[in-house]
């Protein structure tokens, strides 16, 4: 359901941005930091504590995500080495290479809806059947762990001719980096569970579950976001949530607003706390489009599950829709717009 969308505070938004600038590190932390307090039954072993923990950790690791992709745009820090190190942190916690990420990553921006949009492949490829993508659309919410990995990695394993030889070696390494940064997780498990007598804590499998979790959640904020979405251009091709509820503005706030999506693909350097104006903007300068504009997840995810099923594409390559629109490209190596006609 689409929704006005007020004129922003930005003075306001930018108080808050500077009170609150801790949380870059502050999600990362407690993602690895207090993973072990849950392992051990810090509150106690009651379900109700454990399903806490669980829900705690799992927002935490979600938030990651959303930091990894500041760092990709290069707006979560002023320092662009900053980014890039702090980043390939990232990248190790969850799986990702950086460098893969951000190839991927600048693939979508600049192929959105197309064959060439890597990060929504197999949705957006027309060379996959109907019957395969309805299959992957569920094995990738559920074990997002796993798919998105794959997903994002394929531009190196593909040997993607676009790649230049230096980056696909970048990335090489960055996964030698995840390799290292694993094994020493892994050790730090088996001291963790290591008792003074020799013996060892029993593993606990809903251990697993914050891991797990999270990229399901992410993989559902990527299908509302553009599964079903048919237009080539950044902002009518994108589903923009503005979450008019006080809690649903706190956890956007926290996640870095990815949810105002439209304007974050037209303005791919913009900061996360400038898209809200930057949506009123366009949308004060194109009165006469219909911005897809959502007041909450639910409603976006309401319009968005007729897509799990049905049709779960992105673009035109399987509908009727003319492409008559003006397509917003964005170069994949600098990010700079361009402009074409279909």
């Amino acid at each position: 359901m689409s929704v006005e969308a007020s004129e922003p505070n930005s003075e306001n938004r930018t108080g808050i941005e500077v009170w609150l600038w801790p949380r870059f590190l502050l999600f990362p932390f407690l993602a690895i930091a207090a993973y072990p307090l849950f392992i051990i039954h810090v509150g106690g072993d009651h379900w109700t504590v454990q399903t806490l923990w669980i829900i705690f950790l799992t927002y935490c690791w979600f938030c990651v995500g959303g930091a990894f992709h500041e760092t990709i745009h290069q707006t979560l820090f002023k320092n662009a080495s900053v980014n890039l190190w702090y980043g390939r942190i990232l990248g190790w916690m969850i799986g990702i290479p950086y460098t893969a990420y951000r190839e991927t990553h600048r693939r979508h921006h600049a192929y959105l809806n197309t064959p060439e949009d890597y990060e929504l492949w197999p949705y957006s490829d027309p060379t996959t059947s109907l019957t395969f993508r309805r299959t992957f659309v569920w094995v990738d919410l559920v074990f997002g762990v796993f798919t998105a990995p794959h997903i994002y990695g394929r531009i190196f394993f593909t040997n993607d001719k676009r790649l230049p030889r230096k980056v696909w070696w970048t990335i090489f390494y960055e996964y030698m980096g995840q390799l290292l940064y694993w094994c020493l997780t892994g050790f730090g498990l088996y001291l963790l569970l290591r008792k003074s007598d020799g013996t060892f804590r029993a593993f606990d499998p809903i251990w697993l579950l914050p891991l797990i979790f999270s990229p399901m959640v992410n993989t559902g904020r990527k299908f509302v976001e553009h599964l079903g979405m048919t237009s080539l251009d950044p902002v009518l091709g994108t589903r923009t949530i503005v979450n008019k509820g006080f809690i649903g503005r706190w956890l956007a706030f926290f996640n870095f607003d990815i949810a105002i999506h439209g304007p974050h693909h037209r303005y791919p350097k913009a900061r996360h706390y400038e898209l809200k104006t930057k949506l009123h903007e366009y949308r004060t300068a194109n009165p006469e489009l219909s911005v897809p504009l959502y007041d909450s997840y639910l409603s976006a995810f309401l319009d968005v599950s007729k897509s799990l099923w049905k049709a779960p594409q992105t673009g035109t390559h399987q509908s009727k829709v003319e492409k008559t629109e003006i397509v917003e490209e964005y170069d994949a190596s600098d990010w700079d717009r361009k402009s074409k006609s279909t």
